[in-house]
Formats: C-alpha cells, structure tokens, sequence
C-alpha cells in the first residue's frame, strides 16, 4: 500500500515473480474500488461488491472481487498489505451502511412525522363526525402504519447513537410510534364511551321504559362496523336495538333513511317496525323512515330492483302448504317412477325410524337389534337385511338349524344367517369389509369352514358383505337373487312392523322440505352432496343417507321445474338471488346500518345476504341475537353463522348482555348450566335483578299418561288458593300468568279442567317453538319423558341434515337442549317440569344429577332421588341381599351399578361445567 492520501495497494516485486500475476493495482477512495489490470482501470462502488475474499499464504496473499458476474483475482500482494486493505474495505462498506441507514432513518421519521399527523388529524376528525372509531379506520391506519417501514430502524443498535441525538420533533414521533394502532384507538373509544354516556344520559333514560343498563348503554353507543351482541334471555335485546337507531338519529350519525332492520318472520318485523316508532317518534326522532323487513321481503326486493323484474313468490308456500305441496310431488314420483316408489315406501317403512340414537343407546351389545318381525338379530346389517325381506313379504326363518349335523370336536351345530323354506336357500352375512377383512379374530377361517359346508352337501347358499350392504348395493343384488329363484317381491309400506307403524307422511315429508331448505341455502348440488355422504356417512348410517339423497334428487329436479313451469321462485330463491346480485353489483345497497334481529336463527343464505349488504367501506353490520336460544333449525337456521360470526363479517366487536330482567339468579343458573353442557355455544354468565319465588325449578313425577292433566290441574288449583289467600303475592294491575309449554301441540290437551282456575290466573298453552319471545310468571313443561313424542326429541332433528348444513353439530341432541333452555327461561318466578315414573327424560335427569333438583309426587312429596353414577339413565332403588340392603341400578341387569346404603350421599354431586365460566349451587326445593 502506497503512503498517499489515496489508498492503494499492488502486488510486491517478489511477489509477482513466483506468482506471475503481472502488473495491478487496488484503490480505494470515496467508497470506489478501482482495480487497474494492465493499465486499464474498472471502477466500482463499495456497495456493488458483492464478495471480497482474500486467501493468505505464507509470505503472499491473493485478494478475489466479485463485482456481479465478474470476479477479478489478485496474486501476489504481501499478506500483511492484504490484511490492510481488507480492514479499509470493511471500514469503508460499514461507514457507507451506517449512512445509508441514516438516510434512510431521516426518510422514515419524516414519513413517520407525516403518518402520526395524518393519524391524530384523522382521528380527531372522525371522532367529532362519526364518533366512535371503527376497526375499519384503525385497520386502515395501522397498515398505512406499517408501510411506512420506521419499526425496523428503532430497533437496529447502529442507529442508536444517532437516535440518542435527535431533535425534539423526531424524539416525540418516536414516542409516539411506539404505541399500538389498536391501543391508541381502544383509549379513545373508552373516553368516548364514558363521556357519551354523560353527555346522552337523557336519552338512554328515556328511549325504552326503564333506563338502560350499562351492558346496553355500550352496546348503543360502540359503532363498530362489525357487531354481535349475544344478548341473553330476558336482557332486553329488543330495546338494545331500538335505542341503537335512536342513538344514530339522535347524534346524527346515520340518516334514518339509511337505516334497516332485518327481522326473522313478518310478525317479529311488525312489531320492530311499531316498536320503533312508538318509542322514537316522541323524542322528536324521525322513526317513519327506519325501515324493518323480514330478509325474505327485502330479498324480493333487491331482485326486484336488480332486474327490473319483481318475481312472484310461489303461492303454495305459505301457511304450511309447502309440505302439501312436497306430498304431491312424491305422489307424482311414486305413480309415475316404480324405483321412486320403492325406495321411498321401504325407507318410510324401514328407514326412517331406524337412524341410530346419537347417544349411542339404540342397541347394545348384549340387547341385540330388534327386527320389524319382533326376533332379535346379532347385528345392524342382519336387521337391515331382515326387514327389508319383512317389507318385501319374504318368509324366512333367522338362524335355523342347518339340515346336515356339523358338530365335531371344534364346531357346535351350524345355523346360517337366514333360510328361506320357499326356494330352499341358505343366507349368511359376513361381517367382511371392502378389502376383504373382518374386525373378529378367526372369523375368515369360520367363513371358508361355512362355505365349504355348503359345497360339499350341495345346498344353496347366497351371500352378502357388510361392506357392500351399506354402499347399497347388496339388497339390490339380493332382490334379483331370491326373484330369479322363484320368490316374487311383494312391497307393502303398510305392512305394519311389531309395535310400530311406519313413519307419519307429515313428519318425514318435513324433513325432507328441512333438508331442501338448508341443501338450497347452502347452494349444494347432488354431487356435493354426495361427496359430503363419502365423508360423513358410514356404516348403517351410509346406507340410510344414500337412500335419503336418492330420493331428495328426485324431490328437489321436481320442486325446482315446478317453480320454473310457474314462473316462481321460493323462498331460498329469494335470499341466494338477492345475495348473488348484491355480490355481483347489480344493486348498489342505500343503507349505511343493517342491524339484524334474533340472529341465531340466520341461515347460511341469511348470513349471505347480510355479509353482501355492508361491503361498501363505512358500513356497519348490528346482530342481536342469543345462540343459547337457536331452536329453528327445521325452518334453515345455522347456529354456526352465529357461534363462527367473525369467520363470516371478518373481526368484529362481540358484546354480552347478560344482566335478564324476566327470571331469578337460580334459574338463570339451571338453565345456564343445563345449556352449557355443549361447549360450542358462546359461553356468558347470566346475571339476574329478578326476586326469587321459591321453589324455582322443580320435577313432579306422575305414574301414567292419564295421570298428567290431573296433576298439573292439582298443582295449578293449588297455586290458584295460594293467589287467592295471599301467600303467593300477585302483581297489580294483572293476573297471575300460567303458561303450558308443550314439545308438541296436542299437549294443549292437559289443561282440560283448567277453566275454573281462570278467574285468579292467566292460563295458556303454546307449543315451545312459539314461545320464543314470550313469557309469564309460571311455566308448566310437561311430557319429559323418553321415547316418541318425548323431550328431547327422537323425530324432528334428522341428523341426515347434516349433509346439507356447513357444519354438523355433534354434541348429542344440541337443538332439542337449546329448545328445553328456551322452555325454562320463560319462567318469571317458577318452572315445573312433567315426567312420568319409569320414563323420565334424559334431561330430567341430568338436573337431578348434576343440579340437584328436587323431584316430588303429585302432592309435592319429596321422591327419594339418586341418579346411577355410571348410565345415568335410571334412579338407584333399595335391593337387599345376603350381606343386607343396597342401593342398585333400576336399570339391572342392564346396568349392575350398586350402591352402599350408608355411603351413598341423599343428593348427587355436583359436576364442573364445561364452558360455564359463573359458578352455580344446586338448587334446594327449600332455597
């Protein structure tokens, strides 16, 4: 390296000689790099060097640049002066990084001043203007923030000595960048909250006939774009969204005009619509304009609007005619498609009664599987097969001894499967699955041992595979079989099974008009459907559901030529079409607020249509809804779009009102418990400001059917003297309601008896489903018990459904749960619970396990109340044995659970709840 100002370094005369690099020469100035090979010289900047690597020997070191593609190689040069200039190179690419880095930092803290002004302006703008501010304005922010690229250089250490010495400009945008977007946005809104509620406390106090509560207060004045209020039963969801648009008007938020509420049927609409006005209209607020539609109306509209053409909605839908109307067209299918007639009367026959319990009890292991004949078979397949002979008039005889002796020292006497005396035919099952594999030990070598049998002596013998029974192909196979052998089938859906009838046209044509509703919502053809069978359905299950969907194809090509010969649509058109023309941009929305109503009962089309209604930036979304109380899934409900919200509207403010004003803290407890015990639903803990009329909640026990509407009349003649004495206060200004609440409407019946009672008390029946909304001092639920036309169900939830809806639910019963929660929350002050003895509903008793609520007689006696801790499903009874008396499962020889006399407790214990965040204490008939 020479000694000027100007670095420079070249190989020594030594050097060159052994090395024979020839004549060159390194400088660096300025942040160049020149190297001079043979008196030409290539300058290049220190930043576009990509590599400089110098490789020492013993006296002489070589030195490689690498400038792109370029790599320029360098002998001969004295290690010590290699060394050096690598030091200076280094020196000299970091002194340029570090300025670069302050450039680049001075750029960014400009660019930072500028966004933090542009930020606090903006804010404070949209606070005095709008309010409350949005994710949709701090989600813009942040982003805006985050592309400014100022974070990374706060935290790079070489800028820190230059940090340290900025002016006060820069060292407050510093401190002020270091706060989060969403921090920053959550203190304002928190501010704001606090002084709205100062600054409008007349209003809130005065919008709905009571003040409103805090809970409400927030939910009316935060203006998110994207809001769910999980308002619990009694909490006044109602007046939340009334004082909603209020509040909108009243600060000139929203115009009126620009305004829509979106109600679940026309009367709910009704009364929004009059609920509005009468509570907006007398504090000057111009409530004519809010508009309140049901999704449907509206839907027609928007396609109305879209195309310049408002379609007719077909005719036969209303009032209940939609299934009439299903019932023509399967008559149709079945007078005209002989296939269509028989599959649909075996599945009627068969089928539809018999999907497996979804708590697995439908049969066990050591009951068997009982056949439309009355004998019981060893599996699900033999008593597919057995009643699907027993529908087509086949006579058979289930496990007959074979007619040669087979016993040996390693076999008992052989009895196939099935025999069929008429053609002289034997029949064996194997349990064998596609790939021709059993789950049972040694069960292959006993088929090949069976079928050797049968070749040896020359008898007949036809066969069938688990396996190929539920892909549906073997009773079709077999049918031919026993047909070309001499035996004529002979279908007969009316051929009356031991016990049973075949399923009720109503209730299976509902749920194939469910099963359409939800299949059209979710815009699923026959083949997604069908790809959704492959996932979800197997085993005896499969089979059932394929036949579902063969026979929903059918219904549904009709259903929709039907519509398209009438120039109509129904109701599902309406919300897909509207939803896909406001997707499509075929209609520019008006309104700046949708606020939606009981949105637990929003289907997947519902959800839709909302979703395409707020994409235009700067509109809000209002749900309201409780999914504690989804109970109409039969008409397209999804409790999903509800429990997944922000998977739907993207991230959203999720708000609890909690505080109920309609019933006491021991039945909100119950109740909260009871419907908690399916973790899926959105947890709360509900807080009541209601008095407690004990007992609250209790079980009576009848001993038969007759017996009911008599008890009941007891109870409530008893109540009715109670009123009349004065033990039990009335309420001023009314009578004392009692309403009937039925799982089924013929339960009406119980009041029977009831009219003398009717000068001291309001007495009512409602079926369960129309309750929803409503409510009274005491509530009455009668038929808890087991089996058909029990609570809960074993009719309406199908959980073939599930193929049409976007996300199964597979907590056991979850709708019929969500059904009995709304029957008990329309309680004021008392709940009493109906069951009959030996037949007690699954519900009732896992209140008295789990709650420890009282069960009496008729006339109040307390019953004695143990739960089995091991099936549940039955009560301990006293038993005695040689060692003296127990406590044994009613249940025996089912269940063999015991019990000591004097260990077992006199109330179950209580168990933790699964997502019930409010601890609770079991409910005592003398609290």
């Amino acid at each position: 390296m020479t000694k000027h100002a100007r670095p420079t370094w070249r190989p020594s005369a030594w050097g060159k000689a052994f090395t024979k690099s020839g004549d060159w020469q390194l400088a660096l100035h300025d942040d160049i790099v020149t190297v001079t090979v043979g008196g030409v010289a290539t300058a290049t900047a220190v930043e576009d060097v990509s590599t400089v690597v110098v490789t020492r020997g013993l006296f002489w070191s070589q030195i490689e640049l690498q400038v792109a593609e370029r790599v320029s190689r360098l002998r001969g040069i004295r290690s010590k002066n290699a060394a050096a200039f690598e030091y200076a190179f280094t020196a000299s690419r970091q002194s340029l990084q570090l300025r670069q880095l302050i450039a680049e930092f001075d750029a960014a803290a400009h660019q930072a001043t500028l966004w933090l002004n542009g930020f606090t302006a903006a804010l404070t703008e949209h606070m005095q203007t709008k309010g409350w501010v949005t994710t949709e304005f701090s989600t813009e922010w942040a982003n805006r923030k985050t592309a400014v690229g100022f974070s990374h250089l706060l935290d790079d250490k070489a800028l820190h000595p230059y940090i340290a010495v900025q002016p006060v400009g820069i060292v407050n945008t510093i401190a002020s960048w270091a706060k989060d977007v969403q921090d920053v946005v959550a203190g304002e809104n928190q501010n704001y909250l606090e002084s709205e509620t100062e600054d409008c406390r007349e209003f809130f106090d005065n919008v709905e006939s009571s003040p409103l509560t805090p809970e409400q207060t927030r939910a009316v004045i935060c203006f998110d774009n994207r809001m769910l209020v999980v308002a619990a039963a009694g909490s006044g969801k109602t007046s939340t969204m009334v004082a909603k648009a209020g509040y909108a008007l009243h600060r000139n938020l929203i115009p009126a005009d620009k305004i829509l509420m979106l109600a679940f049927n026309s009367t709910a609409a009704k009364q929004l619509q009059q609920r509005t006005r009468d509570r907006l209209s007398p504090l000057g607020l111009n409530a004519e304009q809010v508009v309140a539609r049901t999704f449907h109306a509206f839907g027609l509209d928007v396609i109305g609007q879209a195309t310049g053409k408002k379609p007719s909605l077909a005719p036969r839908l209303e009032g209940g005619k939609d299934i009439e109307q299903l019932g023509l067209i399967v008559d149709r299918l079945r007078a005209t498609d002989v296939m269509f007639r028989s599959e649909w009367d075996f599945f009627r026959a068969v089928l539809a009664r018999d999907y497996p319990d979804d708590d697995g009890t439908k049969a066990d292991a050591n009951e068997g599987f009982q056949t439309s004949r009355g004998e019981t078979v060893k599996s699900a397949g033999e008593r597919m097969i057995a009643d699907w002979l027993f529908f087509n008039g086949v006579d058979y005889i289930y496990e007959k001894r074979y007619e040669i002796e087979t016993v040996d020292a390693e076999h008992v006497q052989y009895r196939p499967d099935f025999y069929y005396p008429a053609i002289n035919a034997y029949h064996e099952h194997w349990a064998i699955d596609a790939e021709g594999l059993s789950p049972f030990d040694g069960y292959l070598e006993s088929v090949a041992w069976k079928r050797k049998i049968h070749h040896t002596n020359g008898t007949t013998l036809l066969e069938t595979t688990m396996s190929e029974l539920w892909s549906g192909r073997d009773l079709t196979r077999l049918g031919a079989e026993l047909t070309q052998r001499g035996i004529s089938l002979q279908p007969d859906a009316d051929r009356l099974a031991v016990g049973q009838k075949p399923v009720e046209n109503a209730l299976l044509l509902g749920t194939f008009r469910s099963f359409l509703i939800h299949a059209k919502s979710n815009c699923l053809t026959d083949e997604q459907l069908s790809v959704r069978l492959a996932e979800l359905a197997h085993g005896p299950v499969r089979y059932r559901d394929a036949s579902f969907l063969r026979l929903f194809a059918a219904i549904r090509r009709e259903w929709n030529e039907k519509l398209a010969a009438d120039n109509c649509i129904d109701f599902e058109d309406m919300l897909t079409l509207s939803a896909q023309h406001l997707e499509d941009g075929d209609w520019d929305s008006p309104y700046d607020l949708v606020m939606v109503d009981e949105f637990q009962d929003a289907s997947f089309a519902r959800a839709r249509l909302a979703r395409a209604l707020v994409t235009t930036p700067g509109s809000y979304l209002f749900a309201v809804g409780d999914d504690w109380q989804s109970i109409n899934r039969f008409a397209g409900a999804d409790v999903s779009v509800m429990t997944g919200f922000e998977g739907w509207f993207g991230p959203s403010d999720i708000m609890r009102l909690e505080r109920t004003f309609r019933f006491s803290q021991s039945i909100a407890d119950v109740s909260s418990a009871f419907v908690m015990q399916n973790p899926v639903q959105i947890a709360k803990s509900v807080v009541s400001s209601t008095a407690e009329y004990a007992p609250t909640v209790g079980i009576m026990t009848v001993e038969a059917d007759n017996a009911v509407a008599a008890a009941i009349r007891h109870r409530l003649t008893t109540l009715h003297s109670h009123v009349a004495s004065g033990a039990i206060p009335s309420v001023p200004g009314r009578k004392l309601s009692v309403l009937v609440l039925g799982r089924y409407r013929h339960q009406s019946s119980y009041l029977d008896g009831c009219t003398h009672l009717r000068d001291l008390l309001d007495i009512s029946f409602m079926t369960i489903h129309a309750s929803k909304g409503g409510e009274a001092d005491y509530i009455v639920i009668p038929g808890l018990v087991s089996g058909k036309w029990g609570f809960p169900s074993i009719i309406p939830n199908d959980p073939v459904l599930r193929l049409a809806m976007p996300a199964a639910e597979e907590f056991p019963k979850a709708e019929e749960r969500r059904l009995f929660y709304v029957a008990l929350t329309r309680a004021r002050r008392s709940v009493l619970l109906v069951t009959i003895d030996k037949r007690e509903s699954r519900f009732v008793m896992e209140l008295i396990r789990d709650q420890g609520v009282v069960r009496t007689n008729a006339i109040g006696e307390v019953l004695h109340s143990i739960v089995c801790p091991r099936c549940g499903r039955e009560f301990m009874v006293e038993r005695t044995s040689k060692r003296g008396p127990f406590l044994g499962c009613r249940r025996y020889p089912r269940c063999k659970t015991t019990l000591s006399i004097d260990g077992s407790p006199s109330v179950p214990v209580v168990k933790p709840v699964v997502g019930y965040r409010k601890p609770f204490t079991p409910y005592r008939r003398n609290r």
